[in-house]
């Protein structure tokens, strides 16, 4: 976090100096109040950049077995470009590394983790345990402790589904 107010100071330096160079140049007929304009939309960009490059950044720091199953984008009235643009906001991650296979009543089953990342002031990051059944498409999350199935949440995936498709492609 220490370091992205840094780069946000620099930045808006940098686009200060630019703005100062600009009003030297025309022989100081540019209004003054054209540095600190210019130093808040350095910041301003830095920030829009580092939003923008958030997914990306989060994406190179994961190992290659990894596959992005969902992402969220969204829009903020405090963020009037993100209604051109939507932000990516969270997403969820399968490691493929990590699954364990078996077999019951000749069906597939995967075990698998299911990563959720959240971009706040602080990334958030949580994990949940499921078991996935290859034939039905239906997934049930695990207990954290004693990895026994919780059949009252168990959800059914659609045919086209990323997730499916990342838990059950590799068997």
């Amino acid at each position: 976090m220490i370091w992205h107010l840094i780069a946000a100071v620099f930045a808006a330096l940098g686009a200060a100096g630019i703005g100062l160079i600009l009003r030297m140049a025309s022989g100081n007929r540019l209004p003054k109040w054209i540095i600190p304009v210019f130093a808040g939309l350095g910041m301003l960009g830095y920030q829009i950049h580092y939003e923008y490059s958030w997914l990306d950044h989060k994406l190179e720091q994961l190992p290659p077995t990894a596959r992005v199953v969902q992402t969220e984008q969204d829009s903020m009235p405090w963020r009037p470009w993100t209604y051109l643009y939507p932000l990516t906001v969270a997403f969820s991650v399968v490691d493929q590394s990590s699954m364990v296979a078996r077999e019951a009543n000749d069906q597939q089953l995967v075990e698998f983790i299911l990563y959720r990342f959240e971009k706040e002031y602080v990334d958030r990051l949580s994990h949940q345990p499921y078991l996935m059944n290859c034939a039905t498409a239906e997934m049930v999350p695990l207990s954290e402790e004693t990895r026994q199935p919780r059949t009252e949440a168990m959800r059914r995936l659609n045919e086209g589904s990323r997730l499916l498709e990342a838990v059950c492609s590799p068997w």
